[in-house]
């Protein structure tokens, strides 16, 4: 079988003012021009049944909210956890402030303000958007002999995670970043993410905006638990986003090794 290669797997949109002026930035531009490149970190594929549809969402690399090419003050105020979740046609940008409800403005400041999740089409947006996800022959581990040996090689895995419901299935593939290996009891137990886990209970055009981070782990093909990233209360008044909220599935997993 083939499976995504992530160490290659980039995602990359271009703003280009003198085509088309974002809407998605805080702060002035030095250049009219830029080329945001990051690693992919997880592929969702949903598939509505009664249609035979699937669409494709990417979940970028985490970093941080700044000012590109600035002499001083790089880092925009207050800052944000940043990360990005696209598809060919739609993006949404979620932005992690200190607390929940932080709203910046947005430049010009005619466009108002941003929430901690911005939701748009890319083509009202980008000069263009890239998913470059390449693809290497894999071999499937069928065993937890066959995992543990693979990780304790240094291999590169792959995880594939399928589910469904009654309306939508579902496919999870994702790098395995950091994995538990015990070759005296033949055990594994991965931990790994951040990965995207969608609400299936909505349509399919508004699938981008339900998107939650979560990360991910199984010791076992049948089923996972999800840790997932939700605004969690610290007193009465301020809520803060943290993995926080365990849910579990029935699922099939497969791990590969490029």
């Amino acid at each position: 079988m083939e499976a995504i290669d992530f160490w290659n797997a980039y995602l990359t949109w271009r703003t280009d003012w003198n085509v088309i002026p974002s809407k998605t930035t805080s702060s002035k531009p030095v250049y009219t021009l830029n080329n945001a490149r990051m690693p992919v970190d997880c592929c969702c594929r949903i598939t509505e049944k009664a249609t035979g549809e699937e669409r494709s969402y990417v979940l970028g690399g985490n970093c941080k909210t700044e000012r590109v090419g600035a002499d001083r003050d790089i880092w925009t105020m207050p800052n944000a956890d940043f990360v990005p979740v696209f598809s060919q046609e739609q993006f949404m940008m979620i932005k992690t402030f200190e607390r929940v409800g932080t709203r910046v403005q947005l430049y010009p400041p005619t466009l108002g303000e941003q929430s901690d999740r911005q939701v748009g089409r890319c083509a009202d947006n980008f000069a263009s958007v890239r998913i470059d996800l390449p693809t290497q022959e894999a071999q499937v581990l069928e065993s937890n002999e066959q995992i543990v040996s693979a990780v304790l090689d240094n291999r590169h895995l792959v995880a594939r995670t399928a589910y469904e419901v009654a309306r939508y299935s579902v496919t999870l593939e994702y790098p395995i970043r950091t994995i538990n290996a015990n070759e005296r009891d033949s055990a594994y137990q991965t931990d790994t993410g951040p990965l995207l886990i969608p609400d299936l209970d909505r349509d399919p055009d508004d699938l981008i905006s339900g998107f939650e981070l979560a990360y991910s782990a199984f010791n076992t093909p049948d089923w996972i638990e999800f840790m997932v990233r939700v605004a969690t209360p610290l007193t009465d008044d301020i809520s803060v986003f943290h993995y926080s909220e365990s849910r579990r599935f029935d699922t099939t997993n497969v791990m590969v090794q490029l």
